[in-house]
């Protein structure tokens, strides 16, 4: 198991280090496909992969990134002026409560919320992956802090809490995540951040030191990776089900892998628009 996860990472890592490097087209093609595959396991898991409220999330999630790559030339001002957020979250919800009126009682209102949840959970937040990396000039080396934050976190915090960690993080929901191993995780992840910030230090200009800023953020990121690497836990345990899929072998499903990417992602994001300032 240990060399199929291994492996499986190392070729995860090689496609987003491609992808992340040429961005454009190339990352906003892989952001689109890896938001359709999880939206679809989550779909799947509230079983409506394949009927309507499924089909409309597709069709919403797609036409959402078309109008996110008009903006790359300018994404910050398209982020903050542009009201399509708006435009799409409207008629997406208009849609979903056509089909849960027209169809009733074929459909529950936590089918309609969780699938409306599930666009922005799935598709606007990793969304924010292309969105950092087009932000700026130094964009590509910005977005490689979503991936410190999530995956150096969840090393760190594997090997604390396998060595010394005694007291349940969440006992209930993840017995055998410990409060050493999240408190191991942060430490890892603002150490790497603020190391990374030191090479940058003579690239990228923010209003503080990028070796501070990138510890700050690598802290704050590792925090709230736990945080959606638990909610995605929370909601396999309301549906019962052990993993979101095995696209990946010996990581499951696109949400399993990148449910902490997720959570982390809109952070970094929202970090340096602040720091830029």
């Amino acid at each position: 198991m240990f060399k199929t996860r291994l492996i499986s990472s190392i070729v995860l890592v090689i496609i987003f280090a491609a992808a992340l490097f040429v961005g454009g087209n190339v990352l906003w093609c892989l952001t689109l496909a890896i938001s359709l595959v999880g939206m679809f396991e989550l779909n799947r898991v509230l079983k409506n992969e394949k009927n309507a409220l499924g089909v409309i999330s597709y069709g919403i999630c797609i036409i959402y990134y078309i109008c996110l790559i008009f903006g790359e030339n300018n994404i910050s001002k398209v982020v903050v002026e542009s009201n399509y957020y708006e435009i799409i979250s409207l008629a997406f919800l208009l849609g979903l409560l056509a089909v849960y009126v027209f169809t009733y009682p074929k459909y529950t209102a936590t089918d309609i919320g969780m699938t409306f949840l599930g666009f922005f959970y799935v598709a606007v937040m990793l969304s924010f992956i292309y969105k950092i990396r087009m932000v700026a000039e130094v964009g590509q080396y910005l977005v490689w802090l979503v991936f410190v934050c999530s995956w150096v976190c969840d090393t760190c915090a594997y090997c604390v809490g396998s060595l010394i960690g005694k007291h349940k993080l969440a006992p209930v929901l993840s017995p055998k995540k410990s409060i050493e191993g999240s408190l191991g995780g942060i430490l890892g992840s603002i150490i790497v951040g603020a190391v990374y910030g030191f090479f940058l230090k003579d690239v990228i200009t923010l209003s503080i030191s990028p070796i501070i800023a990138f510890g700050l953020i690598g802290g704050l990121g590792a925090m709230i990776s736990q945080v959606g690497d638990l909610a995605a836990s929370a909601v396999k345990r309301n549906y019962d089900v052990k993993d979101y899929g095995n696209l990946i072998p010996g990581h499951g499903g696109i949400l399993d892998r990148f449910d902490s990417v997720i959570a982390t992602a809109p952070i970094i994001f929202l970090c340096f628009v602040l720091a830029a300032q």
